[in-house]
């Protein structure tokens, strides 16, 4: 019998995993060709998630938990899973319960018929004001126009992956990773499935995404498929090169042949400033770039986790 794991990542969600589990042991009930493993894994949770997921594993052998040392990030939590899933195919849902587990039978019964990657589309949100769409519209253009790799918007981590994807997958050693942005650089296009989802309200707690990890999340999007923004920043160069010389002859033009001298001060400070921003804007470009190969160049593991699961004696724990 096929076999489905699927990997839950799970930060500070103490007020979710009991409802996730519910609805997932109903929706599972309902796959009678396929064996499932339920693989949860805490990313360093603050709150009560580990006690939880514990629980669960006390008493439902499918239900196994990787416990993260410390928070790793989202993406470091999907790797983690996904190394440690033993199914002929890998499920990924966050534990918020937008995800809903409404649709794991859709995908499965799609990928048992031949599609090799489900991918699911939000297409509402009923959590979330026009701003913040209208924010995440903006944030997908402006990534497609600088990635080399076009990484499809609305196409949250919440996706079914068959074990040939998911070990080509495992070979990548990447620090700084983006599922989405690798799944649509190998992307057999016609082997994928799309289902359409509207993402739920939270069940429990607050959005783990602020201002500040978005920002984080949209600048490493696009220094980890491009290098557009290089030549972006040799192009606004050239630029300013080109508008120092026009303004240069411009008040050679005005001195000499107008004969009325153009104020100094004015136009040395506006010039200067400028130039000057257009180097600091350079400057932090390329030091994206700069500080990525510092970070990769290092080879640290990815993350230190302990895997916790059932057997005959009862919990076991492997480093």
């Amino acid at each position: 019998m096929k076999k489905v794991s699927i990997v839950i990542s799970a930060y500070n969600e103490e007020g979710n995993i009991d409802k996730l589990y519910d609805e997932l042991k109903g929706e599972l009930k309902k796959v009678k060709s396929v064996e499932f493993e339920i693989l949860f894994v805490n990313d360093g949770s603050k709150d009560d998630t580990f006690c939880k997921i514990q629980n669960l594993v006390d008493k439902d052998k499918r239900v196994k938990m990787v416990n993260l040392k410390r928070n790793f990030g989202h993406e470091i939590a999907m790797t983690a899973g996904m190394d440690y899933a033993l199914g002929d195919a890998v499920i990924f849902m966050d534990a918020d319960l937008q995800h809903p587990p409404v649709y794991i039978p859709e995908m499965v019964k799609a990928w048992q018929e031949g599609s090799e990657i489900v991918l699911t589309k939000r297409v509402d949100n009923v959590a979330t004001s026009k701003f913040y769409k209208f924010c995440a519209k903006t944030f997908y253009f402006i990534l497609n126009l600088l990635s080399e790799t076009k990484i499809p918007e609305s196409m949250p981590d919440f996706r079914l992956i068959d074990r040939k994807y998911v070990d080509f997958l495992k070979g990548f050693n990447e620090q700084d990773r983006l599922f989405r942005g690798l799944l649509s650089w190998i992307m057999p296009n016609d082997k994928v499935k799309i289902i359409d989802f509207v993402a739920p309200e939270r069940f429990s707690g607050t959005t783990k995404y602020n201002f500040i990890k978005s920002l984080k999340l949209a600048i490493d999007s696009i220094t980890q498929f491009s290098v557009r923004p290089l030549h972006l920043a040799t192009y606004l160069g050239f630029f300013c090169a080109i508008c120092s010389i026009l303004l240069g002859f411009h008040v050679i033009f005005e001195h000499f042949v107008q004969h009325n001298p153009t104020p100094g001060y004015a136009t040395i400070v506006s010039v200067v400033g400028f130039i000057g921003a257009v180097q600091l804007i350079t400057l932090g470009i390329i030091g994206e770039y700069i500080g990525k190969i510092h970070i990769e160049v290092k080879k640290r593991p990815l993350y230190l986790a302990d895997l916790i699961e059932q057997n005959s004696k009862g919990i076991k724990r492997d480093k």
